[in-house]
């Protein structure tokens, strides 16, 4: 439902003017109960100047009457016809004079971050224009080496219920956009937990990667069997000497006397 403007001055005055119930105030204005009570005990909106509804249009004197006669009628704004058709204004937002050199610190601060965020977005946001937001983005501004990224909401050029629902947007617009992950990708998603727990993969070194089925051998060939080796206990054993005559040499050798 439609409310009416200066609502806490327009309670205001049907509180100090009318005999209406603080329930049929608050559900006209778009108050809480207890704060239009407050206003009768004058806790609340102390020093704000009554504005009188019917004067500026918004009820009828009928209006009131009959929300005084009865407590569970509810009282309804009184139509406009000139404000009927009206379209909302497009293009950025308006910027007061005492705010507009503010403007590129929170553009820088956005583009720092928030880089999801598109340039229409900041342009809506901050009511800036994109040449201006694409000049911060490449620092080609002006004045690129004096600016300070500073949130926007503290600037006061933007409430922080839009900058969460811009941000919330455009990171769902990212996440739709982006490729499907692979199964490694997704593993890397897992806890801290998860990853501290899970035992580590054997890895082959890259040098032999590859060989690890690797044989000479065919698929149907058997291996060669391996002789069993034979007694080594004394030393002719060991070194295998053959069997055979001895050089002349030798026999020469132990025939001479001499020797």
């Amino acid at each position: 439902m439609a409310k009416p403007i200066m609502a806490k001055a327009t309670a205001v005055w049907l509180v100090d003017n009318t005999t209406i119930s603080f329930k049929q105030i608050a559900d006209f204005v778009g108050m809480h109960e207890l704060e239009v009570q407050g206003i009768a005990d004058g806790d609340v909106a102390q020093g704000v100047k009554g504005f009188d509804p019917i004067a500026n249009n918004q009820l009828t004197q009928d209006e009131i009457e009959a929300a005084q006669g009865n407590p569970l009628h509810k009282l309804q704004l009184k139509f406009n016809a000139a404000a009927q058709g009206e379209e909302k204004r497009r293009g950025p937002r308006y910027t007061p004079l005492s705010k507009r050199q503010d403007r590129p610190a929170s553009i820088l601060w956005l583009v720092k971050f928030h880089p999801e965020l598109s340039d229409g977005q900041i342009s809506k946001l901050v009511g800036t224009t994109k040449p201006t937001i694409q000049a911060i983005r490449e620092r080609t501004h002006w004045n690129i080496a004096n600016i300070q990224p500073i949130d926007p909401v503290a600037l006061g050029l933007c409430k922080q219920s839009e900058l969460d629902a811009a941000v919330q947007k455009a990171a769902a617009k990212k996440a739709a956009d982006a490729p499907v992950m692979s199964d490694d990708e997704r593993r890397k998603l897992v806890s801290t937990e998860q990853s501290l727990g899970m035992e580590a993969e054997p890895k082959i070194p890259t040098a032999i990667e590859g060989l690890e089925t690797f044989t000479l051998a065919g698929d149907g060939d058997e291996q060669p069997e391996v002789e069993e080796s034979g007694d080594f206990a004394d030393a002719d054993s060991f070194f295998n000497l053959p069997d055979g005559p001895v050089d002349d040499d030798e026999d020469s050798k132990e025939s001479d006397p001499r020797s």
